[in-house]
């Protein structure tokens, strides 16, 4: 949406607004409230108020609302059949849930950048126990999230681990949904090995308590290491550090030959989208095509 109006942002962006945010909820995954708790303890007219109190909020904002933030500070409710506005609550009604900016769950919010030879990514650690922020594992690579799941059910991941699931990006296949790693990771990890998930692909939220790289630009379909990564390669993940690094001597990756992609899909319509990933861009910006057409804009202004 950004590039389609010619506005550049990028991953910095998010990471320096992460690192001002305070942590101020804590919902599923993060926590084990759901949405319904969330709002039972103040939920979005609480957290509003609390950020436009510590300016971290740009209060004159024109949303469908109107003018202004402020109409976000209140909540719904009925008066026998009629719909009115009233003030959201001005305290938290349950500290385990929803804090202050005075005293939040942590200092600064769960997005961070990371970076390395294996490329860009991001990576949310709001719900990552701190001493899992940090992995130095042997890779395990697959091409696709299947593989994967046929592997972890066969017994065959039973160690520490980062796993690499490439070729998932917007030009390789469109860049699906991932969340269906989460559970078998969460098994690993729970079993007691420390295990991280490093992938071009996406996931919505759903990595829960892994550490897990994501969105990794250049993609595997591109000209990156992460399509000379093999099984066995130590990868270091580093949170705190904001690192992500292929620790394999440079001259060897230089004589390795990049993985061929898997056969393109077919079936259900996705060859009917061919032509757009063929033009999309990579994830930082959004994957999509106005990234090129900005840039065609550029050259003939």
């Amino acid at each position: 949406m950004a590039q389609a109006a010619g506005l550049i942002i990028d991953w910095n962006d998010f990471a320096d607004i992460s690192s001002v945010t305070p942590l101020l909820a804590r919902v599923y995954p993060n926590g084990t409230a759901d949405v319904n708790q969330f709002h039972a303890a103040g939920g979005m007219a609480f957290i509003t108020r609390e950020l436009l109190s510590a300016g971290l909020l740009h209060g004159d904002t024109v949303t469908v609302a109107g003018a202004g933030l402020n109409a976000y500070t209140q909540e719904p409710w009925l008066d026998g059949d009629t719909l009115r506005w009233r003030d959201g609550t001005p305290r938290t009604l349950d500290e385990t849930i929803l804090r202050p900016v005075s005293s939040p769950f942590e200092t600064e919010g769960g997005i961070r950048l990371l970076t390395g030879n294996l490329g860009r990514s991001v990576i949310k650690i709001s719900s990552v126990p701190p001493d899992r922020r940090t992995i130095d594992a042997p890779a395990a690579v697959f091409e696709n999230q299947a593989d994967f799941t046929a592997a972890f059910k066969a017994g065959q991941l039973n160690r520490d681990l980062v796993a690499v699931v490439r070729f998932q990006g917007p030009r390789a296949n469109g860049m699906p949904e991932l969340h269906a790693l989460t559970p078998p990771l969460t098994a690993l990890q729970n079993k007691g090995f420390r295990v991280a998930l490093v992938t071009d692909g996406r996931m919505s939220g759903a990595s829960g308590a892994i550490p897990a790289a994501i969105h990794v630009t250049p993609g595997a379909d591109q000209e990156s290491l992460l399509a000379r990564v093999r099984d066995g390669d130590r990868i270091v993940l580093d949170a705190g550090k904001g690192r992500l690094d292929l620790m394999v001597d440079p001259s060897e990756l230089a004589q390795r030959p990049r993985a061929a992609p898997p056969p393109e899909q077919h079936g259900w319509g996705r060859e009917l989208f061919t032509p757009f990933r063929a033009l999309a861009g990579d994830a930082e910006s959004g994957g999509g095509i106005f990234s090129l057409l900005t840039q065609t804009t550029r050259q003939h202004a």
